[in-house]
């Protein structure tokens, strides 16, 4: 086991998933932090009873939360890691992180690990949904989370160089689809905001990814916001199925396959057009931000300010 690490992670109603994500970060370390949305299930007391620090706050939303943990929680260690509550580690991730953390150049402030998603208890291998390389180890210190309501990364404070690490983190969440279209229909709205915001200026924008030199996170994001946000509504839902599920061969992901690139590519993606192009139909013709901001917050019932 490496001591020199600790893991940060949300958690709000995780009892089916966060023993196996805690059991499987006890081989590396114990230095385990949670912050709980005020749980209504057995979440804390599983979290309490395998070591782990619970530390209660309410939610606003996932950046909001990450970043009050970075800065609340008493982390002493060199390193962070971020792990999500229905994630764990592989057995090739645990036998190569104490020798990582520990050989490590000085130069070297973070980790990139592969994540393998899973989808009705397939890993979905094609699609361009693996390998998704993410930066999910950094120095404590040198790294804070975007501020961002939808597809928030960890960036780092310092430029000097990362690691790319040969093990896995899977991603398995074992909650029905009626739970996963729902999740998927209040992650529509976050994105919307995230799009209306570009478009209208609505808050301080956190795009500090950008600043990165060509990672994975920044080569997607530029895409996302440079071409696909820029061809028309409904019409780059289809083209980014149809470029997944074909040129890159997410067919031969099978039934399961197709389930999730259809829903996850093409319905998710349409859905938030969908709440785009309804919302702003709400605030084009508002006379200033403020009340833009405050019909989107009575259009989501998110807290938005």
């Amino acid at each position: 086991m490496t001591t020199n690490i600790s893991v940060l992670i949300l958690t709000y109603n995780e009892e089916l998933h966060i023993e196996r994500c805690i059991k499987s970060l006890l081989h590396i370390t114990s230095n385990i932090f949670i912050v709980d949305s005020f749980s209504n299930d057995k979440t804390v007391a599983i979290c309490e009873s395998l070591g782990a620090k619970v530390y209660m706050r309410k939610w606003k939303n996932y950046a909001d939360q990450f970043q009050w943990g970075l800065d609340n929680c008493p982390i002493e260690t060199e390193w962070v890691m971020r792990m999500d509550a229905d994630e764990y580690i592989e057995l090739d991730l645990i036998n190569e992180l104490p020798a990582a953390l520990g050989n490590t150049d000085s130069s070297v402030n973070g980790f990139y690990i592969r994540r393998k998603y899973f989808f009705l208890g397939k890993w979905i291998k094609k699609g361009a949904v693996y390998p998704l390389n993410l930066l999910r180890i950094w120095r404590n210190g040198q790294g804070r989370i975007e501020n961002r309501w939808m597809d928030e990364h960890i960036v780092l404070d310092c430029a000097q160089s990362t690691n790319q690490l040969v093990g896995h983190i899977v991603d398995d969440n074992l909650n029905t689809t009626k739970w996963w279209t729902e999740k998927h229909n209040a992650y529509a709205d976050r994105e919307m905001i995230d799009i209306l915001d570009k478009k209208y200026h609505l808050f301080t924008h956190d795009n500090a990814i950008a600043q990165e030199s060509g990672s994975q996170a920044k080569i997607k994001r530029v895409i996302k916001e440079k071409f696909y946000n820029q061809l028309p509504v409904f019409v780059r839902p289809l083209l980014y199925f149809l470029y997944r599920y074909f040129i890159r061969l997410g067919f031969l992901d099978g039934l399961r396959g197709f389930a999730f690139h259809f829903f996850q590519g093409y319905w998710y993606r349409s859905l938030v057009d969908l709440r785009v192009y309804e919302a702003e139909k709400l605030i084009k013709n508002a006379a200033d931000n403020q009340e833009r901001i405050g019909i989107l917050q009575a259009f989501t019932g998110l807290k938005l300010l």
